[in-house]
């Protein structure tokens, strides 16, 4: 299996790490509180762990959802993350022109899972020689995914994670089929699993997504016993005031607990 460094993060092999953060800057200085938690949290536990936020949530479910600062202030603040905390940092881009302008501030670039078949951004994202975390679609077999990896392998780039964040089910409802992570890890890269957009229900509140944040600890419980390199969890002070996914993120009190049991399974394998 395929592992890399990122900033002193060892992202894949026998080390279990966390992907964490807010589903999108709402304001600075809560950016900066949860990063700052999700770094001493995590070297407590002695675990690696990447910063995650988004700078625009271009895929929101109506015109007038809350999408973030934008992508010059949003890369502004996840700078200073990565300054003041040390950790990397993730984020997403939606079209080949941000790649580069978002790679001038992050570690790593996230493909999101409705564009994971977008072959201009893929290989965008794999051209700035950052690590890519492509988010298996909604849409896709976990087999499927091999087309996406060969798009940024074929510019040179082979630092890749894969990223299971479940499959649509019917109408508003996603099922996760933890088979998808052992077929993932064949492709020889490491496999994270997203247990909170996992439990997210698409359109489920009509004008928004909604949620099963009771479901998050279970399924990383089993993600990670099947084989899960890491999880990728979204985190917010006060999630029922959050400004995007609410219904999904975990409250922070609660994030120390289940990465205890987490670890304790991962050193199980």
């Amino acid at each position: 299996m395929e592992a890399f460094d990122v900033r002193g993060q060892t992202l894949g092999g026998d080390r279990f790490f966390v992907i964490g953060g807010p589903c999108v800057i709402e304001n600075e200085d809560m950016v900066l509180h949860i990063a700052r938690f999700l770094r001493d949290t995590c070297r407590s536990l002695g675990i690696g762990c990447v910063f995650k936020s988004s700078y625009d949530k271009a895929n929101r479910t109506s015109l007038h959802s809350f999408r973030g600062p934008g992508l010059e202030k949003g890369l502004q603040v996840l700078d200073r993350v990565r300054k003041e905390t040390g950790i990397p940092v993730l984020t997403d881009i939606h079209s080949a022109p941000e790649a580069a302008v978002a790679a001038t501030c992050a570690d790593i670039l996230q493909i999101p899972a409705f564009l994971a078949r977008q072959t201009d951004l893929l290989q965008a994202a794999g051209m700035t020689g950052k690590p890519v975390n492509v988010k298996k679609a909604q849409f896709l077999a976990p087999w499927d995914m091999h087309q996406s990896v060969e798009k940024v392998r074929a510019t040179g780039n082979g630092r890749i994670l894969l990223t299971e964040r479940g499959t649509v089910f019917g109408y508003n409802n996603l099922v996760v089929d933890m088979r998808s992570i052992a077929i993932m890890k064949e492709l020889g890269h490491p496999v994270v699993f997203d247990a909170t957009h996992s439990v997210q229900l698409p359109g489920g509140m009509g004008s928004s997504s909604g949620g099963q944040r009771q479901y998050v600890a279970p399924l990383a419980c089993a993600a990670v016993a099947a084989g899960a390199h890491g999880v990728f969890l979204e985190m917010h002070p006060d999630p029922d005031r959050a400004l995007c996914d609410g219904p999904n993120s975990l409250p922070l009190e609660e994030v120390p607990l289940l990465l205890e049991k987490l670890v304790r399974i991962h050193q199980l394998k």
